[in-house]
């Protein structure tokens, strides 16, 4: 394809990246009320509704856009991602927009119900051990010709943190006729750390918002980025794979940018297996695991206002739907067998103020 054809397909290709933006309506804040921490209103940014499912539909939206637009993207390009499941439902929604091929590298063990969505929008996956998804998707690539992705290095770069309608800029605009429109805690988790990265950046270039709103990110077990946060390391791994799909991770992903969080919270994950079913009863409908993370989160740090006696707001997201785990925490006794009913504690770092 000679030049010319090719510059008309990658303008092609991303209006119809902007064209799914604008038939996407923005995702809708959710307002809950707290028994337990009177004086307290939890948002809950509700990311399940975008056309793949998850948050992770911002983030594709945003590699497929920085690929094309740096040239890497071009017609006909294989596109490749280390995945544990939603990154790669999205990604595969947007190269079969592009009509591109896809190959998602997850670990062995991923929800049976993410594989089958990947496959729904043409995607093909390869599942190998968790340690070796990053080699296996960088070597198969190569040996394609394709492009892969690389979420957990470019998701902090390619997402334009200042607006642009990211997440961020998103959640201030939805809160600005509430009663406490700035809110004292945004809770999120971090898998690539690209969403704590976008948030924590826009809430220091948003100098208004500076004065009274911290990001929290929470953590589950086996997880790195709360030892990388005390000791302020970014050499810290981990051989144990952790149980909640879509944050924690072995190492310290590139795109993690501690320097823009204020605290960690360690979550067990007992605890969010219990508040992702706690949040569903509240709801009326079902969230996944890293939702009931980011509540756990979140209800400790109300409880922490409510004994100050401050009132305020603080905002977390819903990062998928319940349906996506039906054959895990959704399946009668699942839970049992897991080992993960049993009472648990939330550690954190009070204490440890961001570096």
């Amino acid at each position: 394809m000679h030049d010319d054809a090719r510059r008309a397909w990658v303008a092609q290709a991303l209006q119809r990246i902007d064209a799914d933006a604008r038939r996407s309506a923005d995702t809708h804040l959710i307002a809950l009320a707290l028994p337990e921490a009177p004086g307290v209103t939890l948002y809950l940014k509700d990311e399940s509704t975008h056309p793949s499912g998850s948050l992770k539909h911002r983030l594709a939206r945003s590699l497929f856009l920085y690929g094309l637009c740096n040239g890497l993207i071009v017609p006909g390009t294989t596109i490749v991602e280390a995945s544990s499941g939603s990154t790669a439902i999205s990604e595969a929604c947007f190269a079969q927009l592009l009509g591109l091929p896809f190959v998602a590298v997850v670990p062995q063990g991923t929800a049976a119900r993410k594989l089958e969505e990947i496959a729904f929008h043409g995607g093909r996956c390869v599942e190998v051990p968790a340690p070796r998804v990053y080699a296996e998707a960088e070597a198969l690539a190569a040996a394609c010709g394709g492009h892969y992705m690389d979420q957990f290095t470019h998701a902090e770069r390619a997402t334009d943190w200042r607006g642009n309608n990211n997440i961020a800029e998103s959640l201030f605009n939805q809160l600005a006729l509430e009663p406490h429109p700035l809110p004292r805690w945004i809770v999120v988790g971090a898998g690539t750390g690209g969403t704590s990265a976008t948030i924590g950046r826009y809430i220091r270039y948003k100098r208004g918002a500076l004065a009274t709103t911290r990001l929290a990110v929470v953590d589950p077990e086996h997880s790195v980025f709360f030892d990388a946060f005390v000791q302020r390391r970014r050499d810290v791994s981990s051989p144990l794979r952790g149980r909640i799909e879509g944050i924690g991770r072995p190492r310290v992903e590139p795109s993690f940018v501690p320097t823009v969080i204020d605290r960690l919270l360690r979550v067990p994950d007992a605890l969010s297996f219990a508040a992702a079913l706690d949040l569903s009863a509240r709801l009326g409908r079902r969230v996944g695991p890293s939702t009931g993370t980011n509540f756990v989160g979140a209800l400790h740090l109300a409880r922490e206002m409510a004994a100050r006696g401050e009132a305020g707001s603080i905002v977390t997201l819903i990062c998928d739907a319940g349906e996506r785990y039906h054959d895990t925490l959704y399946a009668p006794g699942w839970v049992e067998a897991q080992g993960l009913d049993g009472a648990a504690q939330v550690q954190d770092s009070a204490s440890v103020p961001a570096p």
